[in-house]
């Protein structure tokens, strides 16, 4: 397989990293003007079909501006409109709603978040207690939803309900498109440990017109876990560009410090160390690559192999790397005032997002 970008694919990297390099810090919460910036830059278009106003473009071009990303903490809801929200709009959204709602996504206007996770829930899409009851021409929802990424700076949330069947059932469960500010939605937003933002979301009575379902009622787990695995492919290739990020600080702090009367980089059990890191930062850098060469692939299984894969791999490495620049970094590598801490921080919170490295594995010997 061919692995090189074309020429307008590494263009693209070129124009997100230089328009990163201005800031190169954890960004705590949503910054308007950062998110105008993306629309500018047609980046929130990248999952979005040219009708619509996007650019259409493959699962590698959102690999490549997510590894930039991750190079620079990029802390912007990025992965829960513009790759979840915009994927699932698009493939399942009635013309109406994408109509509506697409073009909105694409010039910054219209910010999404995915609000399927229950408290107790762990990481299984398909546990929602949730309910969706029918009422004349709306539903009323009940329920609660627990770590909404961005969810406090979302205008939408997507929010997956039970209409039927039991608690743990794959059949019975539709989406639904919900006003954050609607009555009865009460989002409470709150700092992540990596400088990120999530919400508790509680859901009382409230009422959705029938026109605000996403998809066909009962049959929203398929799409959902779709789209989920989207976004899971975004965090692989965000998750590359921090330990690519993390390789290059340890890189200079060992050929900086000095010990001894020479660079600490000097001594092999160092240079062993670092070679470790880079070695696992090219497993993880393989399979996100497979993770978005397979992510349209026709067949659920093998989608989904791919997809648990990386993510187990890369949670691994990610942690590996994650350690090991922390503690090649010395007592400074526990400062917060390092950037090292920061990714690790990061990297860490990727690992726990849509199921953590133990959680993957199990799911890839299912599928097997």
């Amino acid at each position: 397989m061919n692995f090189s970008y074309s020429e307008e694919q590494q263009m693209l990297a070129e124009t997100v990293m230089r328009w990163l390099a201005a800031e190169t810090v954890v960004q705590r919460g949503f910054s308007p003007e950062r998110w105008g910036e993306l629309a500018e830059l047609g980046l929130l278009g990248l999952n979005v079909d040219e009708d619509h106003g996007g650019l259409g473009a493959t699962p590698v071009e959102t690999l490549i501006v997510m590894q930039e990303f991750g190079r620079a903490l990029f802390g912007q809801p990025f992965v829960s409109t513009a790759v979840v929200g915009a994927a699932l709009l698009g493939n399942i959204g009635s013309a109406a709603q994408r109509d509506d709602m697409l073009p909105r996504i694409v010039n910054g206007s219209l910010r999404v978040a995915l609000a399927t996770l229950e408290p107790g829930a762990r990481f299984d899409l398909a546990d929602i207690s949730t309910t969706a009851v029918r009422q004349g021409q709306s539903y009323v929802l009940n329920g609660r939803k627990a770590v909404v990424l961005h969810g406090d700076s979302a205008h939408v949330l997507i929010v997956c309900a039970r209409t039927s069947g039991g608690q743990r059932d794959q059949d019975g469960l539709t989406l639904f498109l919900v006003d954050a500010t609607a009555a009865g939605v009460t989002v409470r937003g709150s700092p992540t440990l990596d400088g990120q933002r999530a919400a508790e979301i509680s859901l009382a009575d409230v009422q959705v017109p029938l026109d605000s379902v996403l998809g066909e009622i009962g049959s929203g787990y398929v799409p959902l876990e779709w789209a989920v695995d989207r976004g899971i492919a975004a965090l692989c290739a965000e998750a590359v560009g921090a330990m690519e990020k993390l390789m290059e600080l340890t890189a200079e702090h060992l050929r900086t410090r000095k010990q001894f009367g020479q660079p600490i980089g000097r001594f092999q059990a160092l240079q062993h160390r670092l070679a470790d890191m880079q070695i696992a930062v090219e497993q993880a850098r393989s399979m996100a690559l497979q993770a978005a060469a397979l992510i349209e692939h026709p067949q659920r299984n093998e989608r989904r192999k791919a997809l648990s894969a990386a993510k187990a791999m890369i949670g691994r490495s990610g942690h590996f790397v994650g350690q090991q620049a922390v503690q090649l970094h010395g007592g400074m590598g526990m400062t917060a005032e390092l950037a090292v801490g920061n990714y690790f921080k990061r990297l860490t919170c990727i690992d726990m997002t849509w199921g953590n490295t133990d959680h993957h594995v199990e799911l890839y010997g299912d599928l097997l």
